[in-house]
Parts: C-alpha cells; sequence; structure tokens
C-alpha cells in the first residue's frame, strides 16, 4: 500500500498557509511542419531572435523542435497565458509553418533530413551543436525530436521553514536538498500515475520505426496507425526517448553528493561503445568526447533535481554550491487537446502528487531498488488501461490493483487540495482530484484512452495535422494578454546582440575550447 501520510497531513492542515507562493515554470517542446505536413527544414526564425541567447524561445535538439519556456512564476493562471502569448507570437513568425501538436513525430523521411539546432559561430553555440551530433550518431536523430512538457517546481521557504524549523534557506540548505530528494525517491516510487492520467502517445506513424520486427510488435489500425491497445506513454518507453548505456550508472538519489559524484563520474569514464565511433574522424568531430555521458544533461530521468547553474558552472558544481533549488518533472506528454501543450488541470495535479512525495516517508532506495520502481513504470506506459492492471509494491511479490493504490493516494491529495485551496472559493485543487479519482475506474477517460480514440477514427498523422491546423487559426485569432509585440522585438535585438557578442569576445579556438571544458 502506499505510505501512511496521516500525522504530515494533520500537521500541513494546522500549518495551511505555508503553501502559499510555490513556483512553476513550463518548457514546452515543439516540431515546425509544413503545410503538406513534412518537417521543416527551414532554420529558427531570425524575426524570434537568437536560439542560443533568446530566455523565452529557443530549440532544443533540431533546428524545426521549438522549445517555449516561461519565467518561474507563483501564479499558475499568469505562467499558461505567458506560454500561450509564447505560442501565438511564434505561430505568427513561423508564417505558414504549423506545430506539431503530439509527443510523437510523423512524416518524418530519412533521418538525415533532421537538421541539427544552430546556434552561431561562438565556441559556446558550436558546442551545442556538436553535442546534438553526439546525440545522434549514440542514438539516432529519430528519438530525440519526440516532443514533451518539463515542469518545474519549488517549495516556498515558508515550508522548508516549517517542517523542518531552519531559519533560512541558506542555513538549511542541506537539509531541503535531503527534502527534495526524498520527493524524487518518492516520485520514482509512484510517480506512474502521470502518466497513467496524463500519458498521451498511445501510436505511433510507421515513419517512427524502421526495424519490420519491432513494428510487428504493434497492433495496426486501417488508416495506418500503429498502436498498443492499453499503452499510456510511448514516448517514455524503450521505443521513445530512453537511453540503454545509462542503464548501468547505478545513480541514486539517497544523497546529493553521491548524486552528483555519479553524474560527474559518467562525464569523465570512457565508454567502449562510444569510443569506437571516433570523436574527431578525417578533421570533423562526431562527438564531444567519448565518455559515457557527453555532458551532464545527457543523462535521462524522469525527473531532476536542479539549481540554476552561474557562468561557467556545470549543472553539478551548482548543486554542490548551493544545494537543491527546485524540482524538474520530465514525464509530461504533450496534450494533443492544449494549443500549448499542457492544461491547468496538470499543473494542479502535479502540484498536489509533488507535496504528498515531499510529505510521504520516502526510505532510501538502492540501484537495484530503483530499477523495480521503473518495472511499476513500464508496465503502465505500456498497459496502465488494461483491466485488472497490478503494481508491484517493493521489489518483493506483493501486488495491489492500480485502481486500488491509485484511489487511495488521492484521499490523500484530496486532504492537500483542501489546503492549497484554503484562499479560492472556487476549490479548483479539490475539482481537479475529484475529476481525475474516477480515471482509475474508468480508464477510458484518460489522456490516452481519448488520443486512441480519435487516432482510430482518423489515424495518428490525420489526427496530428487536423489539431495543428486548428490550433493555427485558433492562436491567429487570439491578441497577446501579457506579452507585447514590444517585448518580444525588445527579447529578439537583445539576443541577436547578446550572440554577436559571444562570437566577436571569443579568444581560444574551438579545438582548445574543447579541450579545456573536457578537464
Amino acid at each position: 500500500m502506499i505510505p501512511d501520510v496521516s500525522n504530515s497531513l494533520t500537521w500541513l492542515e494546522k500549518h495551511y498557509t505555508i503553501l502559499d507562493g510555490i513556483q512553476r515554470g513550463v518548457e514546452r517542446e515543439t516540431l515546425r511542419i509544413l503545410p503538406d505536413g513534412s518537417l521543416s527544414s527551414m532554420p529558427f526564425p531570425a524575426e524570434i531572435g537568437s536560439a542560443l541567447t533568446h530566455p523565452w524561445i529557443t530549440t532544443d535538439f533540431a533546428e524545426p523542435m521549438l522549445e517555449f519556456i516561461t519565467p518561474v512564476n507563483t501564479n499558475i493562471d499568469y505562467t499558461l497565458t505567458f506560454l500561450r502569448d509564447l505560442h501565438r507570437y511564434t505561430n505568427i513568425q513561423i508564417r505558414d509553418e504549423l506545430m506539431w501538436p503530439l509527443s510523437m513525430p510523423c512524416f518524418i523521411g530519412k533521418e538525415e533530413d533532421i537538421l541539427l539546432a544552430q546556434y552561431g559561430s561562438s565556441n559556446e553555440g558550436r558546442l551545442k551543436t556538436l553535442y546534438r551530433e553526439g546525440l545522434k550518431n549514440r542514438y539516432g536523430a529519430m528519438m530525440q525530436i519526440i516532443s514533451g512538457v518539463h515542469y518545474n517546481f519549488s517549495l516556498p521557504q515558508a515550508f522548508w521553514q516549517a517542517k523542518e524549523g531552519i531559519k533560512n534557506t541558506e542555513e538549511g540548505q542541506d537539509i531541503i536538498s535531503d527534502g527534495y530528494l526524498s520527493l524524487i525517491r518518492n516520485y520514482y516510487r509512484f510517480g506512474w500515475v502521470i502518466p497513467f492520467l496524463f500519458g498521451a502517445s498511445p501510436s505511433i506513424c510507421p515513419s517512427f520505426i524502421k526495424d519490420q520486427k519491432k513494428l510487428a510488435e504493434f497492433s495496426q489500425q486501417n488508416n495506418g496507425s500503429y498502436f498498443l491497445p492499453y499503452a499510456t506513454s510511448l514516448r517514455l518507453s524503450d521505443i521513445g526517448y530512453t537511453n540503454d548505456a545509462q542503464k548501468q550508472l547505478g545513480i541514486t538519489f539517497n544523497d546529493l553528493e553521491t548524486y552528483v559524484r555519479g553524474i560527474q563520474k559518467a562525464t569523465h569514464t570512457r565508454s567502449e561503445k562510444f569510443s569506437q565511433m571516433g570523436v574527431k574522424v578525417d578533421g570533423v568531430y562526431r562527438q564531444i568526447n567519448d565518455n559515457i555521458l557527453q555532458i551532464e544533461n545527457e543523462f535521462y530521468a524522469p525527473i531532476r533535481p536542479k539549481r540554476v547553474p552561474r557562468k561557467d558552472e556545470t549543472p553539478s558544481e551548482a548543486l554542490l554550491r548551493g544545494g537543491i533549488e527546485y524540482i524538474e518533472v520530465r514525464s509530461l506528454d504533450i496534450n494533443p487537446f492544449s494549443p500549448i501543450g499542457i492544461t491547468e488541470e496538470q499543473i494542479r495535479f502535479v502540484d498536489l502528487f509533488l507535496i504528498w512525495c515531499v510529505l510521504a516517508p520516502a526510505p532510501k532506495m538502492s540501484s537495484d531498488e530503483l530499477q523495480c520502481a521503473k518495472v511499476n513504470w513500464n508496465r503502465v506506459i505500456l498497459e496502465g488501461r488494461k483491466p485488472g492492471q497490478i503494481i508491484s509494491m517493493g521489489c518483493g511479490d506483493h501486488h495491489e490493483p492500480l485502481a486500488k493504490v491509485g484511489h487511495n493516494l488521492f484521499k490523500d491529495l484530496l486532504r492537500v487540495a483542501d489546503v492549497l485551496d484554503h484562499k479560492d472559493s472556487q476549490k479548483r485543487y479539490r475539482q481537479v482530484c475529484e475529476h481525475l479519482d474516477v480515471m482509475f475506474d474508468h480508464p477510458e477517460l484518460t489522456l490516452s484512452a481519448r488520443t486512441l480514440q480519435a487516432i482510430s477514427d482518423m489515424g495518428t498523422a490525420k489526427f496530428g495535422f487536423a489539431l495543428a491546423k486548428q490550433y493555427k487559426q485558433q492562436l491567429n485569432a487570439e491578441p497577446l494578454q501579457i506579452l507585447t509585440e514590444k517585448d518580444f522585438i525588445c527579447q529578439r535585438n537583445q539576443s541577436l546582440a547578446k550572440q554577436k557578442c559571444k562570437e566577436e569576445q571569443q579568444q581560444l579556438s574551438f579545438d582548445e575550447y574543447i579541450k579545456q571544458i573536457s578537464q
């Protein structure tokens, strides 16, 4: 069963104001496609600015792969409206191109047609492109253009002061880091609830998998779509964004220093497999280095501890310096039924769940136990809506029905919801709980089931393309609400100036730069 959180919930109910001021940020990825459905080969629009230095709109793996980034804010409505403004403005700047509304790509011809993201001639910009070259050579470009939503979350200082008795976050940073690591361990144990409720990639286009034996594992619809009947999030499965080379790292989340040392070891340990492809062959770089991880961000995880790094700091150095500042949740699929890929309901649920994770007892986990937790994730990812589906409780033989575990979890979440709703006459967190709890008995209401139903009617390609055109028209008709065109022009000019400055001020050759950062 789920851990007993009753005492912590009673305590929280007595300190109901300490959750006021939760900080959030959203990052949403999407592919630019042409009116005929093919992947765009056009560069990142100069009208937006520099993808290297723009704070809100950039690219991820590929040049046509947009990434929208909201600033940190405590207001959910503000964050979603800001994100929508980014979509509204970009929608105009990409002219007749469309934004693909699904996590899994479609209409892809050859992998060689996927243009890596370009960031200019500075060493920093060239390194970002080279990192992507390494990802392409290591894992394939197709996997890298799968899109998702990342949700950044941090609890207010008042929460930690009340819970742990610390006077300020700086003095109690080790305690706070331990608290966030507890959250992460519980996320691994019970975070499968997120793909169960919000997974939205139960199908793939045939162009995504070239291996016919792999395709044979899927059911095929008359419209050409391939799917698994009870799947929730193929994006999170082995055919999606996973990294087999990292499974042997044994990185755990029991204490910050051990976690960081594990990441740093992986970025300084040579991989025999990656060495075989070479680092620089015939004068052309194929990857930054031949280590297990080229850089720390290559470590794949459904959730990450984070701190904003200072200049020239790596993510792990930032964590060692100041401790964990916030959590990045990385297991949300693009919501195809939202023009911006995420909804208020999803944000409110993730808030509730992460708060529960930090309150619930979280025994330390060995790397073997971590792998046991991942079994539940895979079960839900591939067959989450299967009637009678079970969840393993720990590494033993004890199992519980998924629906039973889900209902028990939501009994706790309702109490957290009432705390968060203490100033909200609409009781919106409670509404979220009451709406989602029903899905454990009626999985046909989940996002993956709704997506699969639409795909069975239209096909994956037609469904995505119809939504892309619908959202194009919808966003075009909407005025900006928070940002102004002047704001976007200002950011464009500033970002282009920053990129130019980086290109003009660099002193090292690229070879010297690579050597320096590899030390």
